[in-house]
């Protein structure tokens, strides 16, 4: 067995990486989570999910700063105007990260009753599954199907 090609490259570049500097943290996506299940507004996500104050504020302002939701401004009559955050068309793309991430947590973290939540195809009430499928849309049987090649914007290591 040969050395990796992947050493022949940097990953100074890599998407990957640059995805998880926003989403690596805990709760950017179960504040993700929220936003996709209609939890909108600052005060309804701290009592759902008991984010601390500063650490919510953060996470949705780099949401926010990534253009992931926007904020629209709302006032209950008496108060001072606030914002709820929404998805954008980029925050929307996620959502097939968020159906894998609970197909994996729902097969490995699990109570034994089952997960909280399924997510459910509106049409029909069936089940969601992530698929992986090629360009081409050959559905793809596995992960070994799968391999990793130099992209456009590889570039070799010095």
């Amino acid at each position: 067995m040969g050395t990796p090609s992947a050493l022949d490259y940097s990953t100074d570049n890599c998407t990957i990486g640059r995805a998880m500097a926003i989403f690596g943290e805990r709760w950017t996506f179960v504040v993700i989570r929220e936003i996709f299940n209609g939890v909108r507004r600052f005060d309804d996500m701290r009592t759902r999910t008991a984010i601390p104050r500063q650490v919510l504020s953060n996470r949705l302002q780099l949401l926010v700063e990534q253009g992931i939701v926007h904020k629209v401004p709302y006032r209950l009559p008496g108060a001072r105007e606030r914002s709820e955050y929404r998805l954008t068309a980029k925050g929307f793309d996620l959502y097939p990260v968020l159906i894998a991430i609970a197909a994996w947590g729902d097969r490995y973290l699990a109570d034994p009753e089952g997960p909280p939540v399924e997510f459910v195809h509106a049409g029909c009430g069936e089940q969601m599954q992530v698929a992986l499928s090629c360009a081409a849309g050959h559905q793809v049987d596995g992960p070994r199907a799968v391999v990793p090649q130099p992209g456009p914007g590889a570039h070799q290591r010095d």
